[in-house]
């Protein structure tokens, strides 16, 4: 997901936990001030679910909120008034949209108030069914088929790796190749990335895929495993629970050492590649099999080389 910027205003992807009380500010505002609608409806067992994006203001106060839901819907879409108007709202749509199309999301669907349906059609949205009523207020089902960024019209050749260029499609690139594995997820990192690999989404999808029931298997290949055990990174948290998901060692040639990307790769063709592994830009891809092998060939031949890491015997892991 591009961060939506303009002179006034940013949007970026917000963590249910951490940003909950700029959540707050903006949902209650809105929807429960407002529109009068009871707060008991407005926080569901859905929110800790979601993949939450904020707009803010130069100030970096809360201006506007919106949710994508595992069912694949968007939801809670909240504009403070003074900021209507302004393009607050097509930005945080916009930031859904993205996120839902890194992650290879076919189509989108949402409950749009009555007033708000010719908002939604200008970003070819189409309603569907009759009106109902939602917490006293009249909606109309709505959906949108999402073409995802790796598709181009057939006119053109089709593009299977995309750039990564930013932290919230890092974030979406990390969270897209593990969400995209099934038995065997390999991960080569220096440290783990704390602030990319450590956050609470990453940590979400890789809590479904440990525990997904397919067998899975994480492999991580390190170059300093003693960072990780000083920190406390939360993939060890895991790890701790999941001994049987987990296995990490490290790079102890001089050559594997001095390799310089990093990369998470899938067995079904994800993955996110970084060609300096102290950055974020890259590439990425939900399905490039073709690239992924090449990816996991440089891995396994170092995974071979390398020694469990002996720094996590404390850990029992």
């Amino acid at each position: 997901m591009n961060r939506a910027m303009t002179s006034e205003f940013r949007v970026e992807p917000a963590d249910y936990r951490t940003d909950f009380q700029d959540l707050r500010r903006v949902r209650e505002s809105v929807f429960v001030v407002e529109q009068s609608v009871p707060i008991e409806m407005e926080w569901d067992a859905l929110d800790p679910l979601c993949q939450h994006v904020i707009a803010r203001d130069n100030d970096n106060h809360p201006i506007g909120t919106g949710r994508l839901t595992p069912q694949h819907g968007i939801g809670r879409l909240a504009v403070l008034r003074e900021w209507r108007g302004r393009g607050v709202g097509t930005a945080l749509l916009t930031a859904l949209l993205d996120i839902a199309r890194m992650q290879q999301w076919d189509e989108i669907e949402l409950h749009a108030q009555a007033d708000a349906v010719g908002f939604y059609e200008k970003h070819g949205f189409e309603a569907f069914g009759a009106e109902f009523d939602e917490a006293g207020i009249r909606h109309r089902a709505m959906r949108v088929t999402l073409t995802p960024f790796n598709e181009r019209p057939p006119s053109t050749p089709k593009k299977v790796l995309a750039a990564v260029e930013t932290f919230e499609q890092a974030l979406v690139a990390a969270t897209t190749t593990i969400d995209n594995s099934r038995r065997d997820l390999c991960v080569f990192s220096r440290d783990l990335d704390p602030a990319l690999l450590g956050h609470a989404t990453v940590i979400d999808a890789l809590r479904r895929y440990a525990t997904s029931g397919a067998d899975p298997r994480v492999r991580v290949l390190l170059l300093e495993p003693q960072a990780l055990a000083q920190l406390g990174h939360p993939w060890l948290a895991l790890a701790q629970r999941l001994p049987s998901i987990f296995e990490f060692r490290a790079c102890e040639e001089e050559a594997d050492r001095q390799y310089p990307s990093a990369f998470l790769v899938g067995d079904r063709g994800a993955l996110y590649f970084r060609s300096l592994g102290g950055r974020l830009e890259g590439e990425a891809s939900a399905g490039a099999p073709a690239r992924a092998r090449q990816v996991t060939e440089v891995f396994e031949r170092m995974w071979q080389r390398g020694r469990p890491c002996t720094e996590f015997r404390a850990l029992e892991i």
